[in-house]
């Protein structure tokens, strides 16, 4: 399980420009990245090391079309647990972590214990998931929800 959110980290304004500007094209340069914040490059790289070091930025990665790469159903998992034991939730998380199909593991309150959201190739292997879900120790209930299109997925958070 994981511990309490740390608390919110003051930055800046130039701090701030630059991780919007990351979060909309991590694949920027440092030159444009100095140059779209105002700053020089050596300074503004000093500043995305001290970011990346203290955990606000956590990494870079690609955004890609699922569908094209055969992953055609996103779907949403609500589960309900027998128990809210740590242990319970634990080992939960813990099993779902090693599926490749789960892109986001969520305890959520209100509902039920968990939101997760997967991928699947067809209805089939969305089937096979939603029995490999009920089938994990402690599950008492699973509602898949899938989705029909997505028109606002966006990264990161306003700054």
């Amino acid at each position: 399980m994981s511990s309490p959110s740390p608390a919110a980290v003051e930055l800046d304004a130039i701090d701030r420009q630059i991780v919007s500007e990351l979060q909309q094209d991590g694949r920027m340069t440092n030159v444009e990245l100095a140059r779209r914040t105002g700053i020089s490059a050596p300074p503004c790289l000093r500043r995305v090391r001290r970011l990346e070091e203290m955990g606000i930025i956590r990494g870079y990665h690609a955004e890609v079309d699922a569908a094209r790469l055969g992953w055609s159903l996103t779907l949403f998992a609500l589960i309900g647990l027998e128990s809210q034991k740590g242990t319970v939730l634990e080992a939960f998380e813990a099993q779902v972590a090693e599926w490749p199909e789960v892109r986001e593991c969520h305890m959520i309150r209100g509902g039920g214990d968990f939101l997760v959201r997967l991928v699947a190739r067809d209805a089939a292997h969305q089937n096979l998931l939603t029995r490999q879900l009920t089938e994990i120790p402690h599950v008492v209930r699973v509602q898949t929800l899938q989705t029909i299109r997505t028109s606002r997925e966006l990264a990161g958070v306003p700054l």
